[in-house]
């Protein structure tokens, strides 16, 4: 008489985490019952040490937490929605979480609608990646649990969707350092200073020079505080952009050559 062929326990490793199987959960004996034990993808799950609960899902190995894993496809015009039904062990949670996660971040933006749908999709994984952290070490389940894999942030399509984000947060600092340095480059001048005259491609501007140098053309003589203050007849007024208050103008005299 032949031997029924046994079911072989399958090792932990890659999985498609669409495929997995959805325990059921009731049955004649009521939402406890977890019906004969057989082998497959399924295993000895409901194999649980107190009646009425059950392990994970993938490895029958406990503590186990009831959660719902998502996902998200954008198919430019269709788009698909993803869901992996618990319980899990902590690391067969985690690694469902991360693969579903970060297939959502590459996958889930091909689309109009998709754009707002797949960031409320990775907020909603938050939860359940909360509730499989808490859990203990998984141990009695029928085939080792799955690796979780690299965290998150250190797997290809998030550093691909954080790349052009850090390029952003880091390049408006960048930009505004830029435009402060060489954007508006005006000098407020001082009593006593010399300055000469600058082509900037758009008019001239004055520009603080050594009193020495050959392109120094005017010393500041004198600061216009008041209404009636005037300058000499043959100085020249600097606009009151040069001023420190952007409101005073300024007396500019001629170097003698």
């Amino acid at each position: 008489m032949a031997t029924p062929p046994q079911p072989q326990q399958q090792g932990a490793g890659p999985y498609n985490p669409y495929a997995a199987p959805v325990p059921q959960q009731g049955g004649p004996a009521g939402p406890g019952y977890a019906g004969p034990q057989q082998g497959g993808a399924y295993g000895a799950y409901g194999a649980h040490p107190e009646p009425g609960r059950y392990g994970c899902r993938l490895c029958g190995a406990w503590p186990a937490a009831h959660a719902t894993v998502r996902g998200h496809q954008g198919l430019i015009v269709l788009m698909r929605f993803l869901s992996l039904r618990g319980p899990f062990c902590r690391d067969c949670g985690l690694a469902t979480y991360r693969r579903m996660s970060s297939d959502t971040l590459w996958q889930g933006w091909w689309g109009p609608l998709s754009v707002f749908i797949t960031p409320v999709t990775l907020l909603m994984n938050l939860g359940p990646r909360a509730s499989f952290r808490r859990l203990g070490s998984p141990a009695g389940g029928y085939r080792p649990a799955l690796d979780p894999g690299k965290p998150m942030w250190r797997r290809g399509p998030v550093l691909l969707f954080l790349a052009p984000v850090l390029l952003v947060l880091l390049g408006i600092p960048a930009l505004i350092g830029v435009a402060l340095l060489v954007g508006d480059s005006t000098p407020t001048l001082s009593v006593g200073q010399c300055v000469g005259d600058e082509w900037d491609g758009e008019r001239l501007r004055l520009r603080v020079r050594d009193c020495g140098s050959p392109d120094a053309e005017y010393r500041v003589s004198k600061r216009l505080e008041t209404s009636v203050d005037r300058c000499a007849p043959l100085d020249r007024v600097a606009g009151s952009e040069y001023g420190p208050d952007g409101s005073t103008r300024t007396c500019l005299t001629r170097l003698p050559r």
